[in-house]
């Protein structure tokens, strides 16, 4: 216990207290009076007297707290500079560090203001990696915490999901749309798990919405106008409108659309023909693209924005207005939606 007393208070004698360093000179006065079990006499008043009638535990307990004071105002005393040890020689510990904390409130604010923005001004580099990243944003927070401006746990985990590069948008969209509850180190592993997983598959992906196609009974459509539909090899003719730049969706192959893909026709002309039907159910897959910013809908004028920052204008939803069903079977909540015709 000696020992590592000796060494911690070395921490305080390589840097007295100069009138310039109040921040990084109250940390390490706090570490030492943390190893020491002293911290409380510069976070608690002085207790008042319990005089001659208190019991003898209240006796010892005033007696423990003033012996501690003056341990911790001593050692304050001797890592000050000769100027500031003659402002402070009359004062107890707590006293001292609430006149302390008065004086140099300005280099306190100064501080927050600068970790505040070298916090929401971090950003990651494509490439770089994940965890360095976290570790270093963690470390702002926590100084923000100690200065008095904690960030909450909800809060903390969003200004590092924005930090992060685009190819982790896929990453935040899911995280979101599943509204996952974890703390910033929790965070930081599941980035990690994620950026290995990337960089085995080598590319990034999108979202592309597809009409589903299912076993079993035809879905009841409901009564109403509905025009009727030609059968046999008609309902499978390619139809005009062939595009001359694009690629299909479904062969990959250029110059026609999904709708007029032999290859598509020829799945479905097989699919009815073992009893299988179209449903009208839109599932989510994972297609390869250049982009992770939106989903693709190839049968609607209506896309999906991957994170709601990317939606310049919209209107909030709560929880349950709007659901989608993605491949797996699950159930996700629309967090937004733009209002029609918003370009974006």
């Amino acid at each position: 216990m000696t020992n590592n007393t000796i060494s911690l208070r070395s921490l305080l004698e390589k840097e007295k207290l100069n009138g310039i360093n109040f921040l990084d000179w109250f940390r390490n006065l706090r570490i030492v009076l943390k190893q020491e079990r002293k911290e409380y006499v510069i976070e608690e008043a002085v207790p008042n007297d319990p005089g001659p009638n208190a019991s003898r535990a209240d006796k010892d307990k005033f007696k423990k707290h003033m012996d501690d004071m003056l341990d911790a105002g001593c050692l304050m005393l001797s890592t000050m500079t000769l100027e500031l040890r003659k402002q402070h020689e009359d004062m107890v510990a707590y006293a001292m560090i609430k006149n302390l904390k008065e004086i140099y409130e300005g280099q306190a604010r100064q501080e927050v203001y600068e970790t505040s923005k070298a916090l929401f001004q971090c950003k990651m580099s494509e490439g770089s990696p994940v965890g360095a990243h976290v570790i270093k944003m963690m470390g702002y927070i926590q100084t923000l915490e100690k200065l008095g401006f904690a960030l909450n746990d909800e809060l903390a985990v969003d200004v590092v999901l924005q930090s992060l590069p685009n190819s982790f948008n896929q990453f935040v969209l899911n995280f979101n749309m599943n509204e996952i509850n974890k703390t910033l180190p929790q965070l930081l592993g599941m980035l990690r798990t994620a950026e290995s997983n990337m960089k085995k598959d080598g590319s990034k992906s999108i979202l592309i919405v597809r009409e589903a196609k299912r076993k079993g009974k035809k879905v009841a459509k409901s009564k109403g106008t509905r025009k009727t539909k030609p059968k046999g090899k008609e309902a499978l003719k390619p139809k005009g409108g062939v595009s001359e730049d694009g690629k299909c969706f479904h062969c990959g192959k250029p110059g026609h659309w999904k709708r007029n893909c032999p290859v598509y026709l020829e799945e479905v002309k097989k699919a009815k023909a073992v009893g299988a039907s179209v449903s009208g159910i839109y599932v989510i897959d994972v297609n390869m693209s250049t982009s992770s910013s939106w989903v693709l809908d190839t049968g609607c004028g209506s896309h999906i924005c991957t994170f709601v920052q990317g939606l310049h204008m919209r209107r909030n939803l709560a929880k349950g207005d709007v659901d989608l069903r993605v491949g797996n079977g699950a159930r996700v909540a629309a967090l937004a939606l733009t209002p029609p015709g918003t370009p974006q």
